[in-house]
Order: structure tokens, then sequence, then C-alpha cells
């Protein structure tokens, strides 16, 4: 059970952290900052938000493990892409939260991100049969 399901689940959702750690600190949060502020709020950056958003990338790595059982890697990361990130992205649009100068360089790192997940959990499923 572990090496089969659960040491997949657990590298790819680490490779997701850190992926997403770096993208945040690097490219994203002085966005981010400066969207709320645009709206007289001030950012959470506490314990409780990064531990929340490292559970959504445990989660989000479950989904590309379930996916890469049935498609391939490609078909997984671009199923999971879509199905998270860019429905977080349409939803903040609505609600007129989305920097959409973000956009051109994460949306492409973010299905980087994903598809390297997929391949993770691709190498673990392939050794599993």
């Amino acid at each position: 059970m572990f090496k089969k399901t659960i040491l997949p689940i657990l590298l790819a959702g680490i490779w997701i952290n850190i992926f997403e750690t770096i993208r945040w600190e690097l490219f994203v949060k002085f966005y981010w900052i400066e969207q709320f502020e645009n709206f007289g709020l001030v950012f959470k950056n506490e314990l409780i938000n990064g531990m929340i958003w490292m559970i959504w990338g445990f989660l989000f790595a479950a989904i590309i493990f379930v996916l890469s059982k049935k498609f391939t890697a490609v078909k997984s990361a671009l199923i999971a892409w879509f199905t998270v990130f860019v429905m977080m992205w349409i939803v903040m649009l609505n609600m007129s939260l989305l920097p959409t100068g973000l956009l051109w360089f994460n949306a492409p790192l973010s299905l980087v991100e994903a598809y390297i997940a997929a391949l993770i959990c691709k190498r673990f499923i392939r050794g599993i049969k």
C-alpha cells in the first residue's frame, strides 16, 4: 500500500509544494499583496494559511495520482491542471480578484508543475504492474 499509493502521492505532493512555494515567493506574492492593498485589504500570510496551501498541494497530488492510473502523464496533467488551476482562475476572475498579469507566466509554470507530478506518479504506477 505504501509503495503503490502513499509514496507517489507523498513525492508528488512534496514536488508540488516546493514548486508552489518557489513560484509564490519569486513571482506571485508581490502581485497578491498589491492586489489586496488595491481593495483596501491586508493579505493574510500566517502559518495556518501556509498549512492550508500545503494540504491543497497534497490533494492536487492525489488527484493527479488517481488520473495517472487511467491516463497518460500528459492527459493526467492536463485534466488535473484544468480542474484545479483553470477553474480556480475563472472563479477568481469572476470575483475580480485575479491579477491577470500573472497568467502569462503563471499558467505555463503551473502546467509544468502538474506534468512533473504526473511523471512522478506514472513512474510508480509503471513500477507496480
